[in-house]
């Protein structure tokens, strides 16, 4: 949900996700948990950045759970950000909305000793050298024992799995769909948008998702301990990578 060098993400994506991510996120709910499950307990004062913030649910969640933390909020629209800070407005400065540039580096020079990185369903906008870059970005803007935590979508390993995670996010979205309302609005949507990527690539879009072992392979070259998956569904993937204490 930002705007980089890399791709474009406008007004009109930013309200059809504020409107309709509740349909499109595969147990979104349980996503949103197993993040916040994979921070450990933090020192008053603690900061958590999150990149890519969207709407603030996530930013909720870890407002939450962590009640002496502040989470810095980043991301490319506008939108988006004016949406979390409405949401998150009783926090009070315990949430800071910042405007970034996944893309750029130029923000992660000005952030040192944060506790937690994470993101969700951003990070598969850069290529893979960019990807490589943040990891090591992120690495060095850690403190020690701090964790990065991803939720996002993976490029699947040839055409076959590719299908098999198309049929499974059209099934995700058609149950959530039904569950949530009790109808097939949001699925029908969802097909007409076609925003399964899996079953509607196009490589010059601004997905640019990169295979999950090449993630974790990237993770653990930039410093990062303890590489492992703990969710996935769809192609839809949470993992966490720990900087060392020393």
């Amino acid at each position: 949900m930002t705007t980089t060098s890399q791709f474009i993400w406008t007004s009109e994506d930013s309200q059809t996700f504020l409107d309709y991510g509740r349909y499109f996120m595969p147990e979104r709910e349980r996503q949103i948990e197993t993040i916040c499950g994979l921070i450990p307990p933090l020192p008053s004062g603690a900061e958590i950045i999150e990149l890519c913030c969207g709407e603030g649910l996530l930013a909720q969640a870890l407002l939450e759970r962590f009640p002496d933390a502040t989470v810095r909020g980043m991301d490319g629209s506008s939108e988006m950000l004016a949406t979390a800070d409405k949401r998150l407005a009783g926090f009070g400065e315990r949430f800071q909305p910042r405007h970034f540039d996944l893309a750029s580096s130029d923000w992660r020079s000005a952030i040192r000793d944060a506790h937690a990185v994470v993101s969700s369903l951003a990070i598969h906008h850069l290529d893979g050298p960019a990807k490589q870059a943040l990891f090591a970005d992120v690495y060095r803007i850690l403190a020690p024992g701090g964790v990065f935590v991803i939720a996002d979508v993976i490029a699947p390993a040839g055409k076959q799995a590719e299908s098999v995670a198309a049929d499974a996010w059209d099934w995700a979205v058609h149950q959530r769909s039904l569950e949530l309302d009790g109808n097939l609005d949001g699925f029908e949507l969802f097909q007409r948008e076609q925003w399964n990527l899996y079953r509607y690539f196009d490589p010059d879009d601004i997905d640019k998702p990169s295979p999950l072992f090449a993630q974790l392979q990237w993770l653990a070259a930039a410093g990062f301990v303890d590489v492992d998956v703990y969710w996935m569904q769809a192609c839809h993937a949470i993992f966490r990578g720990v900087k060392n204490e020393t």
